[in-house]
C-alpha cells in the first residue's frame, strides 16, 4: 500500500483536529409550565355562549420557546439550556383554556387551531413573558393585552391589559420556572371573571339595539 501525499496527511491531520474542538450541540432542559387549575364546583349555571380561545400575538422575543430574562432594564437574555416545551403564547392560551375548563360554565370552548365556529373569541397580544429581576431577584412577570371580540361583527366588545408578576424562591432555572407556573394561574384568575363580565355587558348592549 503506498502512503499517503504529504499534503493529504497534513489534511487529514487538520480535519481530525477541528472535530475535536468542535463544540457539542446543546441538549437543554424542557420544562413544562408547572401549576394550573383544578375543577371545583361551581353553583353558578352554564352559559350559553360558546368561546374560542385564540393564541395570543406576541413580538419576536416573546414568540419562542427559550425561556427569556431580563437581567437589566435594557438587556435580553435567555437562560442558558433551558426551554419551555411550547412556545409562549401557546403556553398562555392553554393554560388560559384550561382555567375556563375548570371553571366548568362555558360548555363549547375552544382552541383557535379547531377552526370552529365560537359566539366570542378572546383574543389578544402578550407583552411580556419573561423574568426581570429586582433587588437582585427574579420575578416572572407576565403582561397579556385582551381583547374580547365577536367574529363577524368586526369590532372589539372590550379589551384591557393584565399583568401578574410572582417573585421566585431563588435564582436558579427550576425556581423560576415554579414562578412562572403561579404567575401564569394568578393572570388565568384575573382572566376569567372579566371575559364573564364582558360577555354580560356585550350581550345587554346587543339586546337593547
Amino acid at each position: 500500500m503506498s502512503a499517503l501525499p504529504r499534503h493529504a496527511v497534513l489534511a487529514l491531520a487538520l480535519l481530525l483536529g477541528a472535530c475535536s474542538v468542535l463544540p457539542r450541540p446543546e441538549t437543554p432542559t424542557v420544562y413544562r409550565l408547572p401549576g394550573g387549575p383544578t375543577r371545583t364546583a361551581t353553583a353558578a349555571a352554564p352559559v350559553a355562549w360558546s368561546l374560542q380561545v385564540d393564541t395570543p400575538q406576541a413580538g419576536s422575543s416573546l414568540d419562542g420557546a427559550r425561556i427569556v430574562v431580563l437581567p437589566t432594564a435594557e438587556e435580553l437574555n435567555v437562560y442558558r439550556g433551558a426551554r419551555w416545551n411550547e412556545r409562549m403564547p401557546v403556553l398562555l392560551r392553554d393554560r388560559l383554556f384550561d382555567a375556563f375548563q375548570a371553571d366548568g360554565r362555558i360548555r363549547a370552548l375552544s382552541l383557535d387551531e379547531n377552526a370552529l365556529q365560537a359566539d366570542y373569541v378572546l383574543t389578544g397580544n402578550l407583552r411580556a413573558f419573561q423574568a426581570e429581576y429586582e433587588q437582585g431577584r427574579p420575578v416572572a412577570v407576565i403582561r397579556y393585552d385582551a381583547q374580547l371580540i365577536r367574529p363577524g361583527a368586526q369590532r372589539i366588545l372590550a379589551m384591557r391589559r393584565f399583568e401578574s408578576r410572582v417573585p421566585a424562591q431563588g435564582k436558579e432555572v427550576p425556581q423560576v420556572v415554579a414562578a412562572f407556573g403561579a404567575a401564569a394561574d394568578a393572570l388565568a384568575a384575573q382572566v376569567l371573571p372579566w371575559t364573564f363580565s364582558a360577555v354580560q355587558t356585550a350581550g345587554s348592549g346587543e339586546r337593547s339595539d
